[in-house]
């Protein structure tokens, strides 16, 4: 589920992705006994590395936005891979360490 709402974060935005991939899978986890705020907690650090990585990073199109001119696409493309690899980390440490999203 996870790779599918990743590929999905290329296309659409978070919102269409909650209405319509989540609900397909909520009652597989629910069945389960999945904690559903851990859940979302990963669901959302999956969204953001999705948003980070090309080829329709919808942050690197913002970013592409307020750029100044000298800055190619393939600067920026370039510019965010470390950023991606702390979040590929990130999803992992909240998949692998639940504790890390549910202990506030």
């Amino acid at each position: 589920m996870m790779l599918l709402i990743f590929v999905l974060g290329f296309f659409i935005e978070w919102i269409e992705i909650s209405y319509i991939a989540v609900p397909l899978f909520l009652p597989v986890f629910v069945s389960q006994n999945v904690d559903l705020v851990w859940l979302a907690m990963l669901i959302c650090v999956n969204l953001q590395t999705s948003f980070l990585t090309p080829p329709f990073g919808w942050a690197l199109f913002f970013l592409r936005g307020v750029a100044p001119p000298e800055i190619k696409t393939r600067h920026i493309y370039a510019g965010v891979i470390p950023f991606i690899c702390l979040q590929v980390l990130a999803v992992a440490l909240v998949y692998f360490f639940p504790q890390l999203a549910l202990w506030l």
